[in-house]
């Protein structure tokens, strides 16, 4: 116990430390015991204390009865402050109980420890009714190893005992509860943990085989007295499994480096009066130089909010999406010119001033945002803006807090948001015209026009808003231009952006200078712009889509962001996706290499690289946006191969990382074709590079989860192009005025 609570042992199967201290506290009732369990609970990791907590609880009023004097005052505020991150809950526990607080101490005691693990456990809180002292007594022995099994998963560490389960199995089905799926699966567990606690019972395996011994009975008896509690509970909350959760699994088990990525993860929050609201870029503790990576960018928090939420850690997301919304009314200034007001920004940094008062030492904390006003280039973050409105969607479905969305300003901010996406210009296509440096690629690479990467976010962040945007009256007529531009949008990036075999024979035999509306060359590409290298590069089965599209220009690059994420939104057709995906797995050492995942293919290099970049220090071929592997392309990678049903490449991607991520210290990028050596630039403890991997995993374990960010196909959509194209004036010989659309934000 020494050695537990110093921290020096795995503290994962924290059923069999609940039962240590439960031998602590049962051999002796002295003072001097009760401090002595005290002591090893406190110093106790967090992660692990309100398992065992519950554990003991349980455990003891089944051995002992009623816990009096210290022993009971002790374990009920432990108890109360395992509910001090949800006070609410904690209330609602003790509401129903209130007058026999003093009276029954083993009743709540009990109940404390069954309902904080529901709580800790993202389970809903049942209304729990009033239950007599002794019923939850003899239920205690399976509250006991319900907590610590429903935290820990310990049971799967442990080898596997096929007789038990097959009688659990075999109890439940006789007992026709087979609907209860959350329940056969936590005491059929239970059974296989049971039989490793020598400490609790010795089960027979050959006995429990044939269902006639007394640990059968034991069972049977323990699994019916937890029943006659949860049947006292409201079935609909204890059995309903809400969205973020992970479901128990043979992969459940956390690993060393995912443990490690948790520790940075959670050292680079940053607070705003005392809430959470993000996270550092990076936390390098190498470099003295901070630059702008201790801001938290918006950008870079989309993976350590996927997967704070896929943790059920909620509040740091919501607090990220409301502070930010009120940054985009700011007042912007660049040379005296005022951006758009929809303009959400690149980052914000979290900066302690004096407070104006009689008082010197008074301070307070402000938010300092960036547009772009000291950005390298002075670029405005297109992609800010499209982010929060796909980062807004996921919170409401892991969650099923829909009313954030439905909130006064929120509506209004996404509606700016939109407002400055779809304002009129002289562009003739519906893609989204920006400039240089405005996403992931912050430097001049060469993707100024219309880039892959910002087409995939806005198409995105359009079909979001339209699942989000309240139908009333002032909205409708901007719902109407986003059904529009999303069917134009998917039309052209599908039918021009597309590449492969055919298509570049097709490109290759182009002819040029064709004027008229049935043009096939429509932006004028010639055939001498073909790469030399694609030619031989690309395989007989695979694709993918072009990084850019310009008149008399198509920018060849495969860009990992904007191809992964049209698979996700479903930019992309179901076989255009596969094809993708083929792609990938036929070029595995082009794009995934010593390292996942390259940002672009191929890398600009000699004279090109020149003049593309400006002759760009960081941007040598093979490095940072010029052909760098970025480990953060792991989570979009993922969700991409979820969606597609194919998981195995994610995972063997995911393994690839694995090997030396955190060896490497979580860089932000790797250099050269391959990704073998860690980026010259590159910072350690990158927090995107941390929550992406992480992501990773953890959708791996739920990927159901995946459908808060994944789009399917839209019939609605398809039609609504098709009717484009047939009442198409040009098309029919005949003109038409053009009916101009407004819309009010």
């Amino acid at each position: 116990m020494q050695l537990i609570g110093e921290g020096r042992l795995d503290l994962t199967p924290c059923a069999s430390i609940g039962v240590e201290v439960l031998r602590m506290a049962n051999a002796r009732t002295s003072d001097s015991a009760v401090s002595e369990v005290s002591e090893v609970v406190e110093r106790l990791q967090e992660r692990v204390r309100d398992v065992v907590g519950a554990v003991v609880v349980g455990a003891i009023v089944s051995r002992g009865g009623a816990i009096e004097g210290r022993l009971g005052k002790l374990w009920f505020n432990w108890v109360r402050r395992m509910f001090s991150s949800a006070p609410g809950a904690f209330q609602t526990w003790t509401s129903p109980h209130a007058t026999s607080l003093c009276s029954s101490p083993s009743a709540i005691m009990i109940e404390a420890g069954l309902s904080t693990a529901l709580t800790r456990g993202d389970l809903v809180l049942p209304q729990m009714s009033a239950c007599s002292s002794g019923t939850l007594c003899r239920a205690s022995d399976s509250a006991m190893l319900g907590s610590a099994l429903h935290h820990t998963r310990v049971s799967l560490q442990l080898p596997s005992h096929a007789p038990q389960v097959a009688f659990a199995r075999r109890y439940f089905t006789e007992t026709k509860l087979t609907a209860n799926k959350c329940l056969q699966r936590r005491f059929s567990l239970a059974v296989r943990a049971v039989s490793q606690q020598n400490s609790v019972q010795q089960l027979d395996s050959a006995q429990l085989s044939n269902g006639s011994s007394v640990s059968n009975e034991s069972c049977k008896e323990s699994i019916n007295s937890a029943l006659s509690v949860t049947e006292k509970l409201r079935p609909e909350l204890l059995y309903v499994q809400p969205k973020g959760v992970l479901p128990l699994s043979s992969k459940d088990l956390e690993s060393p480096v995912e443990r490690e990525a948790w520790e940075l993860l959670r050292a680079s929050i940053v607070t705003y009066c005392g809430n959470p609201v993000g996270t550092l870029a990076a936390l390098d503790p190498t470099s003295p130089d901070l630059l702008n990576y201790d801001q938290v960018f918006i950008r870079d928090f989309i993976p350590s909010a996927i997967a704070f939420l896929l943790k059920g850690e909620h509040d740091i997301v919501r607090e990220f999406l409301l502070n930010t919304l009120r940054l985009q009314s700011w007042e912007k200034t660049v040379d005296c010119y005022d951006p758009g007001q929809g303009l959400m920004p690149a980052s914000f940094k979290v900066r302690t001033v004096p407070l104006e008062g009689d008082d010197p030492l008074a301070t307070e904390e402000i938010l300092d945002p960036d547009f772009g006003e000291a950005a390298i280039g002075r670029v405005a973050p297109v992609d800010s803006g499209l982010w929060w409105i796909i980062l807004l969607r996921a919170y409401g479905k892991c969650t099923g807090d829909y009313s954030l969305q439905e909130r006064v300003d929120v509506q209004t901010g996404m509606k700016m948001i939109l407002k400055l996406c779809l304002a009129d210009g002289f562009d003739m296509f519906p893609t989204l015209l920006v400039t240089d440096g405005s996403c992931m690629i912050d430097r001049r690479m060469g993707i100024h026009g219309h880039p892959l990467e910002i087409q995939a976010l806005f198409y995105s962040a359009l079909r979001c808003s339209r699942e989000m945007l309240l139908r009333e009256d002032g909205a409708m007529e901007l719902l109407r231009a986003l059904t529009s531009r999303l069917s134009a949008l998917s039309f052209h990036i599908r039918e021009y952006y597309w590449i492969d075999l055919k298509k570049l024979n097709e490109i290759y035999r182009y002819k040029t200078e064709e004027y008229s509306h049935d043009a096939v060359n429509k932006f004028n590409i010639y055939p001498d712009q073909i790469p030399p290298w694609l030619v031989d590069w690309m395989p007989d089965e695979g694709g993918y889509l072009i990084g850019n599209l310009q008149p008399a220009h198509m920018d060849f690059r495969f860009f990992s962001l904007g191809n992964l994420w049209s698979i996700v939104t479903s930019l992309a057709t179901f076989e255009q996706s596969e094809s993708i995906l083929n792609l990938i797995d036929s070029k595995w050492n082009d794009f995934v290499g010593a390292m996942p995942l390259k940002i672009c293919f191929p890398a600009f290099e000699c004279e090109e690289w020149r003049i593309i970049t400006g002759s760009d220090p960081k941007n040598t071929p093979w490095s940072y946006h010029n052909g760098g592997s970025w480990p953060v392309l792991l989570w979009q990678f993922t969700v991409a191969c979820i969606k597609m049903g194919k998981p195995e490449l994610a995972e063997r991607a995911i393994e690839v990382a694995e090997r030396r991520i955190s060896k490497d210290r979580w860089p932000e990028y790797y250099d050269t074709r391959t990704g073998r050596f860690i980026g010259k630039q590159a910072r350690l403890h990158q927090t995107w590079s941390i929550a992406g991997f992480l992501v990773s995993k953890m959708l791996l374990k739920n990927p159901q989860a995946a459908s808060w960010l994944t789009c399917e196909e839209d019939l609605e959509l398809l039609e609504a192009c098709s009717c484009l194209l047939e009442n198409n004036p040009k098309r029919k010989g005949r003109t038409k005025p053009a009916k101009k659309s407004k819309f009010l934000v």
